[in-house]
């Protein structure tokens, strides 16, 4: 046999489309909804190898699906949720959408120094939440505790986590409860189950292994929730994070929210080219599941499945979220610059507000005149606690953080040259600082 070699040379990953180009996502596989069984959660997890390359799904948006989708289910992930707990998750997905859109346009005005969305995947860590609080009575918000990144708002939002709070923080007035310690949008909520942002990607992990791991050897059963971007599964605290946790087995979840893009790099410069990411926790002996990332109801079952899984002493699990990132990285960001203009439109696996709101119509359980009634107290609520946040203060006016708390909680005994800098801000720390 002959072997023929092709040219070597040094491959460097592109995107199928860049600006001025027709979105091409072509190379998105996804299967019919019934295609992706549902395993009981002591599942061997290299026996759930399939789940990682398929797709858990539960309501239609492809050409594939049975009709019956798309006003019941054929799922078997089905996780059979009532109207009132459907409409709370639609409410919850509105509520983040539109908070975030108020942030960004503070930052548009110059009354905030940054502001960040998770528009077109809102889904992912609303039903997250709202999964994770349902599993077993006297688990809720401030019992487990997930470990966020900057584009899970949605968590706090689910969790009944104030409003005002969170605009405050963005706003870095005087109503912060961090004080302007933190870049905007990167909140610390403990009672809210949210532990505090970092904003250098891939800590997050193996913060949240370790406090899975003492919540095993205290034998709690609190369910560490740990979240990343597909980009930062290149970073080497994911796979030390992956290494302990398999090694380990404790009861935690590591979620990839794979929104196609890192910024500017897109999700083949970290491998999504050559595997899904959910295959990373097969090769390490996790179990994996790969999720619609846009299909509220695949969320809400396949992390209720991973943390009934991991309550029950089976140990970790792996979600990838498909899903995509319909807006800027950030407020600094251009992705014009980077992708089609109009991709978000054409992403395959839709909006999901939309979808959510298509099958709760579709099934008979609500009307789009009870949607619009529900999205306009939604605004009314977004729109008075902006207005409420902003009466405290914002980084161009009002009351803002004294320049002192900037030092506070880092030194127990300040250094000299902290000692200068607070000096020359009319502050005095030759007498100590705070632990």
């Amino acid at each position: 046999m002959t072997i023929h070699q092709t040219e070597l040379r040094l491959h460097v990953p592109e995107p199928a489309a860049r600006p001025g180009e027709d979105p091409d996502f072509s190379s998105l596989v996804v299967p019919a909804i019934d295609e992706t069984p549902r395993p009981s959660i002591d599942i061997p997890a290299f026996d759930t190898y399939p789940l990682a390359t398929g797709m858990v799904r539960v309501m239609a948006n492809n050409p594939t699906d049975a009709p019956s989708a798309r006003v019941g289910t054929v799922s078997q992930w089905d996780p059979a949720l009532s109207t009132e707990t459907k409409l709370a998750g639609y409410r919850n997905m509105m509520l983040t959408r539109l908070v975030e859109e108020q942030f960004l346009m503070l930052q548009r005005q110059g009354k905030a120094a940054f502001a960040i969305r998770s528009l077109g995947e809102e889904a992912v860590a609303v039903s997250a939440a709202m999964a994770v609080d349902a599993t077993t009575p006297g688990y809720g918000p401030g019992r487990d505790m997930h470990f966020p990144t900057y584009r899970q708002a949605g968590l706090l939002v689910a969790n009944r986590h104030s409003l005002v709070e969170m605009t405050c923080q963005v706003l870095s007035n005087s109503g912060d409860r961090l004080l302007g310690a933190q870049l905007p949008g990167l909140h610390s909520v403990v009672e809210a189950g949210f532990f505090s942002i970092s904003g250098n990607l891939g800590t997050q992990m193996i913060q949240a292994v370790g406090w899975a791991m003492a919540s095993a050897i205290e034998n709690k059963r609190n369910v560490a929730v740990a979240w990343t971007g597909e980009g930062a599964t290149a970073e080497n605290d994911f796979h030390s994070a992956m290494v302990f946790a398999s090694v380990y087995q404790p009861p935690t979840i590591l979620n990839v929210v794979n929104n196609q893009w890192a910024i500017s790099s897109f999700q083949g410069i970290a491998g999504g080219m050559n595997a899904p990411f959910a295959q990373r926790g097969i090769g390490y002996g996790i179990a994996t599941l790969r999720v619609d990332g846009n299909d509220f109801l695949a969320g809400y079952a396949a992390t209720k499945w991973a943390t009934e899984r991991a309550r029950a002493g089976y140990g970790p699990s792996l979600i990838e979220w498909v899903t995509y990132r319909a807006a800027s990285h950030s407020s600094s960001d251009d992705p014009s610059r980077y992708r089609p203009k109009h991709a978000a439109e054409s992403w395959p696996l839709g909006d999901p507000i939309e979808r959510l709101a298509d099958h709760l119509i579709a099934g008979g359980e609500t009307t789009q005149v009870e949607l619009d009634q529900l999205n306009d107290e939604a605004k009314v609520e977004v729109d008075a606690a902006v207005a409420e946040a902003e009466a405290m203060g914002t980084i161009k006016d009002g009351i803002n953080t004294p320049p002192r708390e900037m030092f506070k909680h880092v030194y127990a005994t300040p250094p000299p040259h902290l000692i200068e800098q607070a000096a020359s801000c009319g502050e005095d720390l030759s007498s100590g600082g705070d632990r």
